[in-house]
């Protein structure tokens, strides 16, 4: 027994010692898990703060391939079949106003990690199919392009290119697809501030016969540090859209056409002082000898000019829509000079409309229903659901219009189901109600009509006029002015929606926006003079008309650009122009019809209160 006791204490000394080593070892794992679960959260943390320790991945997301000519006909980017992770492609979770512009991000094989270069890294290999070498082709023969988001920085690339050789009996074209991918990127400290990518010419597969094609698809990476401030590097995009010699042309013509305006605007302002100086000496003199002549002119119609007009409750929705959308204008001027508006800050100008929108829908309904309560109409809940449908309806059924031929062609600008029920949500729960809120509120108001006027029971027969007193050729010289005032402005704002350029110069824009409102008001103002002074006293729709009448120009204009400026081509992108383009003129005939009623307004009452009328 003596023996065994030696034994038994050697093996508990072991058990022992390899209970401490098993110990040891699992203190050790839990510290390796721990040290781990650290670093993946501050690299996490790294990450969203756009900093990166070195050879830490930096998501780089594919968003859309589409022809290069016809900005809104995009696809996904593994529409055409290029190389997918092996895992599988991953989307990105997307905000409101992204999927509005068509973005759909997914996931790359692309390896990119924080300065670490790479020289002709393969890719995939892979064996092109018929249907594959098709869907290049035809890529190829559109002028393709891809866009790709590295760190939220875009890029872009070319899918392949066309070459014709010359021979004797008739010219051939030859499809040749790129297959190696250039990325450079700059760095300073721990932030990547730029990068660019090419194609190599020379690294081409001719894909224009056969029907199998074994194609390797490659890519390389070049790092170099930078001196650029993170928080400058999105200045890189301002320039490529506006050059500086292009920004001093740009600069040159708004101040051109600024001055052209203002001098027409003060020439005819003098000429109708002069008459109105005239007309109120006249008047004076009348009421002075007491003659007792007829009285002539716009003081004649004084028991009329302030008979409300026809379709009252129509009148007072145009009124109350043209009211907000003034007011998101402004506010949308405000967001973009305080700069919210960077270049690619991707969603964000849409997102803030339809915010915007919502946000200011109760301004329409109580401008609306208080309008129509002034009138005397009794009717107002028919009046604010008219103000809800007045802009939104055109928009609806021309939206459901072009989202059905987004969808039959499979593009990216077809919104998915969740995206449309978003935004009913918010029109339903956010748009609807304030406008019905403010309906009521401006239906309890207490505000009377006060016309300077005694109105008469019957309203006086309109003497017979000549034909370019009618509402049509009033409304082409009333559009025409405003129209030259933002003339020039038109060509880049339509180079950014429908094109690839950056629009980012918003202080011209909100002087343009200014000119154009002031001169709206100016020639609305003329024009219902000289109406009133040819004793015709239904002005009230005829200052909305002639006020939105610019909106009309600027549809018109739409068909020059189109045909004479732009490339684009194919039903969907001329159904996409042609119609959201019609949406908005009729946005800006609903704005410019309001600043048009309103300033005749003012300059109805106040000629009318300055004379006096029996």
């Amino acid at each position: 027994m003596a023996p065994r006791r030696p034994r038994a204490a050697v093996a508990l000394v072991v058990v022992a010692v390899f209970g401490t080593v098993l110990r040891g070892c699992d203190a050790a794992e839990t510290r390796t898990e721990i040290r781990a679960s650290e670093d993946g959260a501050l690299r996490r943390l790294l990450a969203s703060s756009h900093s990166y320790l070195v050879r830490d991945d930096v998501p780089l997301y594919a968003n859309k391939v589409g022809p290069f000519h016809n900005p809104s006909e995009t696809y996904q980017y593994y529409d055409l079949p290029f190389c997918e992770p092996a895992d599988g492609a991953v989307s990105k979770r997307e905000d409101l106003g992204e999927v509005l512009e068509g973005d759909r991000m997914s996931s790359t094989p692309y390896q990119v990690p924080f300065r670490v270069d790479r020289e002709n890294e393969s890719l995939c290999e892979r064996t092109l199919s018929a249907n594959d070498l098709k869907k290049f082709r035809r890529a190829v023969k559109d002028d393709y392009y891809f866009q790709m988001y590295y760190d939220d920085l875009p890029i872009w690339g070319f899918v392949g290119k066309i070459e014709k050789i010359l021979n004797p009996g008739a010219p051939e074209l030859r499809y040749y697809l790129f297959t190696h991918v250039h990325f450079d990127v700059a760095y300073n400290g721990d932030k990547v501030i730029e990068i660019n990518v090419s194609t190599d010419p020379l690294r081409t597969v001719d894909i224009t016969d056969g029907d199998s094609v074994r194609v390797e698809f490659s890519f390389s990476v070049k790092w170099k540090e930078t001196r650029i401030p993170f928080n400058r590097r999105m200045e890189k995009y301002s320039r490529y859209s506006f050059l500086p010699q292009h920004l001093e042309i740009h600069w040159f013509s708004i101040i051109n056409s600024c001055v052209t305006v203002l001098l027409l605007t003060g020439f005819l302002a003098t000429i109708l002082m002069r008459v109105l100086k005239n007309d109120f000496i006249k008047y004076s003199r009348d009421e002075d000898v007491a003659e007792e002549s007829e009285e002539t002119g716009w003081k004649y119609i004084h028991g009329d000019v302030f008979r409300f007009p026809r379709a009252k409750s129509l009148f007072c929705a145009v009124i109350g829509t043209g009211t907000q959308l003034f007011a998101m204008t402004l506010f949308v001027f405000m967001l973009a000079l305080v700069g919210v508006f960077y270049p690619y800050n991707r969603g964000a100008l849409l997102t803030s409309v339809i915010v915007l929108y919502a946000l200011t829908s109760g301004v329409a309904g109580y401008v609306a229903a208080n309008n129509y309560r002034q009138m005397g109409g009794d009717k107002w809940v028919r009046n604010v659901l008219l103000t809800v449908a007045l802009f939104c309806g055109p928009l609806c059924v021309m939206f459901s219009f072009l989202n059905t031929v987004a969808i039959a062609y499979r593009s990216t600008a077809a919104l998915p189901f969740g995206t449309i029920c978003v935004i009913f949500v918010i029109w339903a729960l956010v748009t609807f109600p304030l406008t019905v809120l403010g309906g009521i509120a401006g239906k309890n108001g207490r505000s009377e009509f006060k016309a300077p006027c005694r109105t008469t029971k019957y309203p006086r027969e309109i003497p017979l006029l000549p034909w370019y007193r009618a509402a049509i050729p009033q409304m082409c010289m009333a559009g025409f002015l405003p129209f030259s005032a933002i003339y020039i402005e038109l060509y880049y704002i339509f180079a950014s929606v429908w094109g690839h350029k950056v629009y980012t110069i918003y202080s011209i824009l909100f002087i343009v926006f200014i000119i154009l409102v002031v001169v709206t008001a100016f020639i609305t103002i003329a024009l219902t003079y000289f109406q009133l002074a040819v004793e015709d006293h239904q002005w009230w729709w005829r200052s909305v008309l002639c006020g939105g009448s610019t909106g009309v120009f600027i549809y018109a204009y739409c068909f020059y650009y189109y045909y004479a400026r732009s490339d684009m081509t194919g039903f969907m992108q001329t159904s996409f122009f042609f119609g959201y383009m019609s949406v908005i003129c009729y946005g800006f005939f609903l704005l410019l019809g309001n600043i048009g009623f309103r300033a005749s307004s003012l300059f109805v009452r106040h000629i009318y209160k300055a004379i006096k009328c029996e």
